[in-house]
Parts: structure tokens; sequence; C-alpha cells
């Protein structure tokens, strides 16, 4: 199947997420789709599997001109989209799941759907558990699960919007194994994506968007600075971090323990000083978000201390610890950070002086204008936080953050954003630091890890290491560690 989309357009308001965009897309190729958060990737594929409708331009499949009015249309055609965050339905089973969109109504013929999962499962190495509620299985498993649907319901062209987000390492490399064996056997497989080592592992051509615009082709091998020179229209610099003294002790975690309803971590002992920044490394549930979210005063401890400026607050709420110049911002943004619906004027009027029974506009106008400039958010006052691109909504949340902090905890700070957002973000972080925040923050890179961290504890199944000192590890010795090799 060959894709034609010409001179595609697409407006929000006065943003162009897509301005006159044209490439082509053949079978047996792995594509990539390259381009900076905001770049119109996303926008541009949800036009291609039906979920938005261009405001102007062509689809053409074949040579034909085609028009989907939803994605059931598109999938008819051969054409299906695998979305950053699975559209599953949690509630469930695989086997229910896989169902959905499937020929037959509402009634579901398991044994089929049985077979189904099994033989294509096998056919990718995937292990799914055809009863298990979806609920159950980890992010990687339920892209796998999404990727036998689409494959099951006869799809030709397929279309994976950031997938590495928030998968492991071995989900990740059976899913580039799955992958280049879909691309064999004819299959059209586009990889959106801004991470560029992924792009030069799996793809062997790429378009890269900048700014809703086609910057560029190329076909492999790719050079790395020529990728980055067309993301960003320049080279990127650098940020380092600065050896500074380190000031007086901010948090003292004292033998605590956290429950939740899988894991318990127990016998916790942390010391955390004034500018210091201290990264917490571990495969995802294994015990590092229990500990931020203690001591970000959002879960009770089961026992231990927790000490903010020498003052015992061990399961207070939440707005002692924001007294105390505490701050958490987690990874789910729109989840937990943001309110879906509201304006970035809203949330500004909401963060500021709240004191008395009306909001003052005018002062909530002014703040937006200027946070919207100091922090370089692609976006307007009037912006709902939902429209805003992924790099976009992490500076909506650095930007709500009061500006005096004692400790600042963030989850996955740069999950998801291009080099140039990720390094923005340190930028502006290293700032804070600079001037006496100190800094909790997990992350699975190990690079971001090593790169940003004063020291590093590691957490595997429940068990938290020592904390070690950056200059004395490498990241082959976190990942022995994460693995549980030596904690």
């Amino acid at each position: 199947m060959k894709i034609q989309l010409r001179d595609i357009y697409k407006y929000f308001g006065p943003v162009r997420a897509n301005d006159g965009i044209s490439l082509e897309i053949e079978s047996g190729v792995i594509h990539g789709l390259l381009g900076e958060n905001g770049a119109g990737k996303t926008t541009l594929m949800k036009i291609l599997s039906g979920y938005q409708s261009a405001d102007r331009g062509t689809i053409l499949l074949n040579g034909r001109p085609v028009h989907f009015r939803s994605p059931a249309d598109a999938i008819a055609a051969g054409i299906g989209m695998l979305h950053q965050d699975p559209l599953d339905v949690p509630a469930f089973s695989a086997l229910e799941n896989l169902a959905l969109g499937s020929p037959g109504g509402p009634f579901l013929n398991r044994a089929r759907a049985r077979r189904t999962l099994e033989t294509l499962g096998r056919r990718f190495g995937f292990s799914l558990d055809p009863d298990a509620p979806v609920s159950s299985l980890t992010v990687g498993e339920r892209q796998q699960l999404e990727m036998v649907r689409l494959l099951a319901l006869g799809v030709r062209v397929i279309i994976l919007d950031e997938p590495t987000t928030g998968i492991s390492a071995p989900q990740k490399a059976l899913l580039f194994q799955a992958l280049h064996q879909l691309s064999q056997e004819g299959l059209a497989v586009i990889f959106v994506s801004h991470k560029l080592e992924e792009v030069q592992e799996l793809c062997s051509r790429v378009t890269v968007l900048r700014q809703g615009k086609v910057a560029g082709e190329l076909r492999a091998p790719f050079a790395t600075d020529e990728m980055v020179s067309l993301m960003f229209g320049q080279a990127l610099g650098t940020y380092g971090r600065r050896p500074i003294p380190l000031g007086e002790i901010i948090l003292q975690v004292e033998n605590l323990t956290v429950r939740s309803p899988r894991l318990e971590l127990n016998g916790v002992h942390l010391t955390v000083r004034a500018g210091e920044v201290i990264g917490l490394a571990g495969l995802e549930g294994s015990g590092q978000r229990l500990l931020m979210l203690a001591c970000a005063g959002l879960q009770k401890p089961h026992g231990g201390r927790i000490i903010l400026g020498g003052q015992d607050v061990t399961g207070r709420p939440y707005t002692t610890f924001l007294r105390h110049g505490v701050a958490f911002v987690p990874a789910a943004r729109l989840e937990e950070g943001l309110v879906p619906g509201l304006t970035l004027r809203e949330h500004f009027a909401l963060a500021g002086d709240t004191r008395g029974f009306l909001i003052r506009w005018d002062e909530a106008d002014a703040r937006a204008a200027q946070m919207i400039a100091d922090f370089n958010i692609v976006g307007q006052a009037d912006t709902r936080v939902e429209a805003l691109s992924g790099g976009n909504q992490q500076r909506a949340l650095l930007a709500l953050l009061p500006e005096r902090l004692r400790l600042l905890i963030l989850e996955h700070p740069t999950r998801g954003l291009d080099i140039a957002s990720s390094r923005w973000i340190w930028h502006r972080l290293l700032e804070r630091r600079e001037r006496g925040t100190a800094i909790l923050f997990t992350s699975t890179d190990l690079d971001e890890l090593v790169e940003y961290s004063d020291r590093i504890v590691v957490f595997s199944g429940g068990k938290m290491s020592a904390p070690l000192e950056t200059s004395r590890v490498t990241v082959e010795e976190l990942g022995y560690l994460i693995g549980g090799r030596g904690l």
C-alpha cells in the first residue's frame, strides 16, 4: 500500500499544527516521523488514522483520494494507530479488549478470539494472558495487546506514536523485533518519535517536522548532527551542572515504612541538603514513587519519621508540606498535575494568591502573560492545557510552582520530551538548585540520572540502596543494581 499526504493543513485557533505537510509512505518500510514536541507529528497521524479531519489537503491510498470520518473508516481501509497511551478498557480482560471493534457486534466468539490472540502472540513473542484484566498489565503489555488487536482487524499500515515512552528495555527490544518482522512481511510502519537514537536504530527513512512543516527527509544511515539541525534549526547547547557548596539539611527520612496494595518499602533512611540533587533509579513500581509521595505529604507512612527543616511532619497533610516549601510534580501531567478543561489563565489564577473570595482576573492575565514568555510556553492565556504538547504542559507545570521552594520532588521530569525541551527543563531546575532548592527526581533514563544527580539511590522490589556518589558509579553499574544484583 502506498500512502500520499498532500498539503495537509490543521489549525487549532491561531496555532498551525500542520502547515502544508506532504509526504509519502511505502509498504515494507519503517518510516520515521521525527520532530520536537509540538512539531505536529501526532496531529498529522491522527488525521491519517481518522481521529481528526484536516482543514485542507488530500490523503491518497494507492493513488486514490480517501476521506476518513472516523478511526473505523481508517481501519477498514487498512490503517491503524497505536497511541502513546493505549486505547483500551482497563476493566475488560485482554480477550475482551481484543474483540473491541471486531465484526460480530456484542456477541464475542471467545474460542476464536482466544486462538487469534494466542496465534498472533506467538508470532511476535508476546506473552499475553487472555483472561488477565487490562488493569493488571504493564504499559508495554497493553501496547502489545493493542498491536495484536489492530493486526487482527487486518491493518496493513500501523502507526506508533512515541511507543517507547514508559516501557522497559526488554519490552522495547521485543517491540523493535516485531516492527522489523512486520516490515519484512510487507506492512508499512510509521514510527513517530523525538528520540534520535531510536530512529537511527529502527528506521530506513525519516521525515523531520519542525513547527508544523516538513524540514527535510533522510535515508539511512542518519547523521545525528543533520537530524538535530533539521529538528531544531540549529545545534544545541548544553547546560552544565556546576559544583556548588551544599547547605543545611532540608529533609531527613528516618526508618520509613510506606505501603501500597502491591508493595511495601521498609527501613528507608535518607538525608538531603539544600542545593543537592538526588536521583531515584529503578524499574517502575520498585518503591521510588512511594518514597516521593510520602516526602510530599501525599501518602501517610506506616512507620518512621519525615523531618523537614528540623520539624517532624510525619503523617501531616499535603498543605503542611506546602507551607514548608515542598512541591511535587507528577509524571501524569493531565491526570495529576493540571486540570483538563481549564485554560492557562485559570491555572495561574488558581496557583496565585487565593486569599479572599474573588479572583483578580487582571492579575491572573498579567501573570499568565509573564509566565508564558518566561517559560517559552507555545500557547496563549486562553489555551486549554490539554491542547498543549507534552513539552509545553511540562513547562506550564514548572511555571506554576512557587518561586521559593526548599524541596522540589519530580517524577520523570523529562519523560516524553525531545532533547531541546529536556535540556531547557534541566536548565530551569539547576537554576533553582543554585538558589538552594533541594531536588529529588526519578527517571528511567540512566544517563539523565548520572548527568544531573549528586547522589543516586537505587530501588528494586521495595528495597533501597545506600546513596551512591555519582562520580563513582557508571551507567552499567546502575543497570545491574536496578536488576537487583548487588543491591
